[in-house]
């Protein structure tokens, strides 16, 4: 995986180096941390005004920066913790790269988590927004999250349900109270997938969903298909200069889906509501492939992409995607959001 400038011993302040953007000003005060006791010591220390930033693939930063201290996170490791005659426990850091991580569970005979490869940034960071591509999300495989709890000043083990899962969000989301140290993976032993839950997948490996196929072969498609969309960083295509999928798909209520009376493609949701994919509102509010701003453009590759072509700025790229979001309001009457956090800016 091709990931964006790492930490030096002399890191820059320039916040864009460290963001799969290539966008956000300067760093009040950068540092970095290799080890958890790091971590924790350093966020200590620097309360309240911190920034842990680890792959930077799912934030946008403001040109302003952020005034105070950002601790890169830099901490690596792998390990398997539990094992059982089906299953294993894998603890992984937090600055652990999530593909590699990806990459060892398949060399290893590890299911569970292979329809997420090709995913940019880091371990500890999927749990914050629930990670989840191509039928599987991390929650669905997560044992536990290993935190350090700023409220209480102690590390502590949270279960899945005190992380409080849902689409895209958890307990971690926009709350500054827990640090994401380590997470606990159960995975099966096993030479096969998880059963392929999204159709697309499903087709591209010759089987029916909700089927099985080669723990590697689907991996390999899996990233094959990333790559394909421009959503696998690659620092010699500006459609991968992104955040990946800007806006979540929109979750609406069963009674408003009738109202809204739309002949596009959707899934249910959760209790009963509705999933509308957002990149079909989008193209059919007047944004193609393409579309393009001041230094920043629609990815040419996927259109829930918003990209950096080189010499943009944060704001023009938050004014491209407030131009998309208001169009698909008007003519569709739904609301996106969007799926990255937002640091020193605003939508």
């Amino acid at each position: 995986m091709v990931d964006v400038p790492d930490a030096t011993a002399a890191p820059q302040t320039d916040l864009s180096a460290y963001t799969t953007l290539r966008l956000g000003g300067p760093a009040g005060t950068l540092t970095v941390a290799t080890e958890p006791d790091e971590i924790v010591e350093t966020v200590r220390q620097s309360a309240p005004k911190v920034l842990l930033l680890a792959g930077g693939s799912n934030v946008v930063i403001g040109d302003g920066g952020f005034d105070g201290t950002v601790v890169l996170l830099r901490t690596r490791g792998i390990r398997v913790v539990e094992e059982h005659p089906r299953s294993v426990v894998v603890r992984v850091a937090a600055g652990e790269p999530w593909d590699d991580f990806v990459a060892y569970a398949v060399d290893q005979g590890f299911s569970g988590v292979e329809c997420l490869s090709g995913i940019p940034g880091s371990s500890g960071a999927t749990p914050i927004q629930n990670v989840g591509a191509y039928g599987q999300e991390v929650a669905h495989t997560i044992a536990a999250v290993h935190v350090y709890d700023r409220e209480r000043d102690t590390i502590r083990a949270m279960s899945p349900d005190e992380c409080g899962f849902a689409y895209r969000t958890s307990v971690f989301k926009h709350n500054d109270r827990f640090v994401v140290l380590e997470v606990d993976f159960r995975l099966a032993r096993s030479s096969e997938s998880a059963p392929i839950r999204y159709a697309e997948l499903a087709r591209d490996l010759g089987v029916e969903a909700g089927d099985r196929a080669g723990l590697r072969e689907a991996r390999d498609t899996v990233r094959k298909l990333r790559e394909q969309k421009g959503m696998v960083l690659d620092p010699d295509d500006r459609d991968t200069w992104s955040v990946g999928s800007f806006f979540t798909n929109p979750v609406v209520s069963a009674g408003r889906w009738a109202e809204l009376g739309l002949d596009a493609p959707h899934w249910p949701g959760d209790d009963g509501s509705v999933k509308i994919p957002a990149a079909w509102l989008i193209e059919r509010a007047g944004f193609a492939k393409g579309f393009a701003g001041d230094g920043v453009a629609i990815s040419s590759k996927h259109t829930l992409a918003l990209t950096n072509r080189g010499g943009g700025t944060t704001e023009a790229l938050l004014g491209l995607a407030r131009r998309v979001r208001d169009g698909v309001h008007d003519k569709f009457g739904v609301e996106l959001h969007p799926e990255p956090v937002l640091i020193n800016c605003a939508l």
